[in-house]
Order: structure tokens, then sequence, then C-alpha cells
């Protein structure tokens, strides 16, 4: 077994297994150049060092580009696109105020969690409406 071929082989599983560790690193696409390199080094024996690497580096381009072209476009649409983002989940519910609304900030108890709340001011124990997210705080009316 020549030392090239292994050397291919041996990237290839490297770079797959790195993109396994860290998905959507792009590896699994570099990983493909090492792949193909590979198999051309397997099939034609007198492959120079040099254009081996060139082979990498282009083949390397041409699959992140097809997957940019063709992968990207073909994402499909989440089930649940508000999974992790719990604030604008909350929009529509109805809580508590646990603090009261003072110069248009208070803190409301949300399931196990105290939010800032931001609305009018209001005494602590009113029930407000969330109708808006504002990084990490919620925009409240009274309910």
């Amino acid at each position: 077994m020549r030392w090239e071929v292994v050397a291919w082989g041996a990237l290839a599983l490297v770079l797959f297994a790195a993109e396994a560790l860290a998905p959507g690193a792009f590896m699994l696409w570099i990983g493909i150049g090492a792949a193909a390199v590979f198999v051309l080094v397997a099939v034609f024996a007198e492959i120079p060092l040099l254009w081996q690497v060139v082979a990498f580096v282009v083949l390397s381009v041409v699959s992140i580009q097809c997957y940019r072209r063709w992968g990207r476009s073909h994402d499909r649409q989440s089930d649940q696109p508000l999974l992790n983002r719990r604030a604008e989940q909350l929009i529509g519910r109805v809580v508590v105020l646990d603090q009261a609304i003072i110069a248009g900030k208070g803190r409301a108890k949300v399931d196990d969690a105290f939010w800032v709340v931001a609305g009018p001011d209001l005494p602590a124990g009113s029930p407000v409406r969330v109708v808006a997210v504002e990084g990490m705080t919620l925009k409240v009316q009274q309910a």
C-alpha cells in the first residue's frame, strides 16, 4: 500500500470524524474532497504530490460550492420554529406581575423564571399579556 493512498484515506476519515463532533463546520465537504483524492490516487498511481494537493483544494472548494448552491436551498422548514426562542414563545400569554411596573419597567414570574417586563405602570399582582419581545424584555399590556 502506498503512503499517499493511506494518507488521503486517513485525512478523509479524520475530517468526517471532525464533522461528526462539530456539525455544520464544513468538514464533511472538505472530507469529500480528500476522499475523492484518495480514490484518484488509488486508481492512478503516478500522480505527483503537488497535483494531489491541487486536486484536494479544487475538489474541496467544488464540494463546498455544491452544498452552498443546492444543499442550503433545499433546507426544510422546522416544524417548531420557536424551539430555541423562549421569549417569543411567550407572546400572547397572560402572566402576573411579581413586581409593579414603575416608570415602564417591572418583573413577572413565568413558570420557573423571572422576566423583565416593560409596559404601562401597573401594581404587583396585575395580570398582563405579553405582546412583544425586545431582546430579553417582555413588552406587556394590561390583560
